[in-house]
């Protein structure tokens, strides 16, 4: 990943800028983007790509990860608590870079707030059809059991065949820092084994923490397989929400603020390989919401600091 000089800084002159400027104009709020750890800085790094100009609030649910395994409705709870706490934070908009979060509680979201929401099984769905016929998918084990891909996937192309693949081992190995590991490629090697014996041609990333894996997969994969990343696609159907609705921002990003559950060193410690640089991290205590109170303002929340 690019090293991103927006890291937030802890200048109480410029927290008084911010709540100025999103007072005074929609389209310098932030985005906000959640993923249950670092796998959604796949996301966030197209953002600074294509949406350069764009303030972003990213929320890792470090404490409750990996997702993958957890039933849906556990994930729905999950993702109504960390939706109305973005809320409350007056983001403009909500990206959720996880698949899991996508597959299980987009219905939920789309019906209980009132803000524009982005899941990435549509965009990688749509990017793998313009790619191939033969498509696997690696997901986490809950992604993978709600079929969101293979139905999206049909649903615009039904002449494509498709396997899923579930990959429980390969959040925490990305979340333990074990990328290089002889176990990764070991773990690898078999998740793809059937889907490299029905000869696909075309690949996707179904969780964001998979492209970080992307050196171990491309080293097992054929040649001739593409891989997609849903993430390329989700940020462009963004921009393009964005420039609809009158809410793109033309002046300075702010810089970008990151808040976890968890312990905010371990996440500093393990995205600066991938920000090129050690931001400043927030734990923050998500309210509980039940869902008839869902999209009104929670509790409030506490704040813990890494510097």
């Amino acid at each position: 990943m690019t090293t991103d000089n927006r890291q937030q800084s802890t200048d109480n002159s410029q927290q008084t800028t911010v709540n100025s400027q999103q007072s005074t104009d929609n389209s310098q709020q932030r985005i906000g983007i959640f993923d249950s750890g670092v796998g959604g800085l796949t996301v966030l790094t197209q953002l600074y790509r294509q949406l350069p100009n764009e303030s972003i609030l990213y929320f890792g649910d470090t404490a409750r990860l990996p997702y993958g395994t957890r039933t849906p409705s556990e994930i729905v709870e999950f993702v109504r608590e960390i939706m109305a706490w973005l809320v409350e934070q007056d983001v403009k908009m909500v990206i959720m870079a996880c698949n899991t979060s996508s597959a299980l509680a987009m219905e939920m979201v789309q019906a209980e707030f009132d803000i524009p929401v982005l899941g990435v099984i549509l965009p990688g769905a749509q990017a793998a059809v313009q790619q191939g016929k033969r498509i696997g998918v690696i997901a986490t084990p809950a992604t993978a059991a709600s079929n969101a891909y293979r139905n999206a996937i049909l649903e615009m192309d039904d002449s494509c065949l498709v396997w899923q693949v579930s990959c429980p081992a390969f959040v925490p190995l990305v979340e333990q820092n074990r990328i290089h590991d002889p176990y990764t490629c070991e773990v690898a090697r078999e998740y793809l084994a059937p889907l490299i014996q029905q000869r696909i041609d075309t690949l996707i990333y179904g969780c964001t923490h998979y492209p970080l894996l992307a050196p171990v997969l491309r080293s097992l994969l054929p040649a001739g397989v593409t891989l997609i990343d849903p993430a390329v696609r989700v940020v462009a159907a963004a921009a393009r929400e964005l420039e609809l609705l009158g809410l793109r921002n033309a002046g300075t990003a702010l810089p970008t603020r990151f808040c976890v559950s968890g312990p905010p060193q371990q996440f500093a410690q393990l995205s600066v390989q991938w920000l090129g640089c050690t931001p400043a991290v927030e734990k923050i205590s998500l309210p509980t919401v039940v869902s008839s109170e869902a999209g009104r303002k929670p509790s409030p929340v506490s704040l813990e600091s890494a510097e």
